[in-house]
């Protein structure tokens, strides 16, 4: 029976991983390493500890300050001490502070050299597949050289009998076909020569009109208009 539950008892622990680990002390399992983002967020929350103790000492060195500017003799040297004990804290304070603004610069500048890899990485692999499907596309009968060939030949042709339909199709036929050209150019040169010789003026002499005469009229008459129902006065000469 002894024999039984020791046998029982060790299926149990051997089956229990936990029991296991506690009777015969496996190792544990280690945290993982902390990221880039979350190492950056420690140090920002001691700089935020930082700048909170800095400014509680600004506050206190005001107040030294106006002590010191208040008491004189062994009350002003008392608060002078306290001051310089005030100012040697923040002065090792704000060296901290520097140190905790180099430590993030690195950790943002690694941050981004890891993200720029990554990037790089998936153009990489993006590359790759955009190459794969080219050559799977150049593969397609749509792009032998060959038929494009011919059907941009084909076009050619068919865009120059087009041509020659509009041509065709816009001809005047009231226009005389013997019409000589060098006639026509001698008569535009002529016509250029008589608009140079012809004074400048401000409006054609063919568009300007002559102003009508009227006579005049007999002395002693008045040129008025006579309302109707006026009787015209008699002129005696």
């Amino acid at each position: 029976t002894f024999r039984l539950r020791r046998l029982v008892l060790l299926v149990d622990v051997r089956g229990d991983s936990s029991a296991m680990r506690r009777l015969f002390g496996g190792k544990k399992d280690k945290p993982p390493p902390p990221t880039l983002i979350e190492a950056n967020q420690r140090l920002d929350e001691r700089g935020e500890t930082l700048d909170q103790k800095i400014r509680r000492l600004d506050e206190q060195l005001a107040k030294h300050r106006d002590q010191i500017r208040r008491t004189k003799g062994p009350a002003q040297e008392a608060a002078k001490r306290r001051a310089l004990q005030v100012l040697k804290q923040k002065r090792l304070y704000e060296g901290q502070r520097s140190q905790l603004y180099d430590q993030q610069f690195n950790i943002e500048q690694t941050a981004f050299t890891a993200e720029s890899m990554k990037t790089n990485v998936d153009t990489v692999v993006a590359m790759k597949d955009a190459a794969k499907d080219m050559k799977k596309q150049m593969k397609s009968k749509h792009l032998d050289i060959n038929r494009i060939d011919k059907m941009t030949d084909d076009m050619a042709d068919l865009m120059e009998a087009s041509n020659e339909i509009q041509e065709a199709l816009g001809r005047n036929y009231n226009i005389d076909a013997e019409v000589d050209e060098e006639e026509l150019m001698g008569e535009l040169d002529a016509l250029e020569e008589d608009m140079l010789a012809e004074p400048e003026q401000e409006t054609p002499s063919y568009l300007q009109m002559e102003e009508p005469s009227y006579p005049e009229a007999p002395v002693g008459e008045t040129s008025e208009p006579v309302e109707e129902g006026v009787r015209e006065p008699t002129i005696v000469r």
